[in-house]
């Protein structure tokens, strides 16, 4: 496994997204706990909203039968998502951060990611509750999920706390913050800036970039592995699999890891065996070559 720095910790370049562990049992989930940290996964990514807060619970209950687990992971939630709005109040995310805590049975998150932009936040009251966090030690450190730059160095303006990761969706098939730097200065559909240079400025600024479904095609428009829409990319990955001896969806986690910046694939499987293959991509490196070659094979072309 690689680990990449995250702030001031170590972290495993694959990361175990846990939205749907809230309908394992409990005895199914220290299994699948377990079989991640076997594979020498040491991140674990929740949301207060996962199920309802399920998702949560269901973890706490294997920190709760084997505390020592904990000191073998690195923890962290997200919130701000709540009754068809966004919300970084104060009061909210002091609220969050304690029911939380509640359902993990911790006494403190090692990140806490503010989920999906508030177009209503103030700066200001966002590190009033960062302050008191850290301070309190609830939480350790922060982070954001689907902002673009402009959004993070607002927040970062005011807050007087470095972010130190941002969660985005990212896949060979849906990869907007790469077609934007290719297409510069073109009139392709790609040259659309949707999320005003992120990968950039994630490089520059030294953070995490967790990428959430990283076999998507759109958003939530379902799987491309085997998918007749992509009947290129899949034969080229096929050729890549056997040439490297592993399964394909390998490829398409390798693929996203061959970015030169702190990149952290989040899986979204509750299969150890698929865990386990996206485990291996940490130990392939795409040629330049092969990189491209998958980029344009899912249907895009270079200026």
């Amino acid at each position: 496994m690689k680990y990449i720095p995250f702030g001031n910790t170590q972290v495993s370049s694959i990361g175990v997204g846990t939205m749907r562990i809230a309908g394992m049992t409990p005895e199914q989930a220290d299994t699948f706990v377990r079989a991640a940290l076997a594979e020498g996964i040491n991140f674990f990514d929740h949301a207060d909203i996962y199920g309802g807060g399920r998702s949560e619970e269901i973890f706490g209950t294997v920190l709760a039968k084997d505390p020592a687990l904990r000191d073998k992971m690195f923890i962290q939630s997200k919130c701000a998502i709540h009754d068809g709005m966004y919300d970084f109040s104060k009061d909210y995310i002091l609220q969050s951060v304690d029911g939380i805590l509640s359902r993990l049975k911790t006494d403190h998150l090692d990140a806490l990611l503010l989920h999906r932009p508030d177009v209503l936040m103030e700066p200001e009251e966002v590190g009033e509750a960062f302050a008191q966090l850290k301070s309190s030690g609830k939480v350790l450190q922060f982070g954001v999920s689907n902002m673009n730059r402009w959004q993070m160095e607002l927040l970062e303006s005011g807050c007087g706390e470095k972010l130190q990761a941002n969660q985005m969706q990212l896949s060979i098939a849906h990869a907007p913050m790469i077609d934007e730097g290719i297409n510069v200065n073109t009139a392709f559909d790609g040259a659309a800036v949707r999320t005003a240079g992120v990968l950039e400025y994630c490089r520059m600024h030294d953070m995490v970039l967790e990428t959430w479904s990283p076999l998507q095609k759109g958003f939530f428009g379902g799987v491309f592995l085997n998918d007749s829409e992509y009947s290129e990319l899949n034969e080229y990955m096929d050729t890549l699999a056997e040439e490297y001896q592993v399964p394909k969806d390998t490829i398409a986690y390798a693929w996203i890891l061959r970015l030169p910046a702190k990149m952290q694939v989040i899986t979204g499987t509750t299969d150890p065996s698929r865990l386990h293959n996206a485990a291996l991509a940490a130990d392939i490196t795409l040629t330049r070559k092969q990189w491209y070659e998958l980029y344009k094979a899912a249907g895009r072309r270079l200026p």
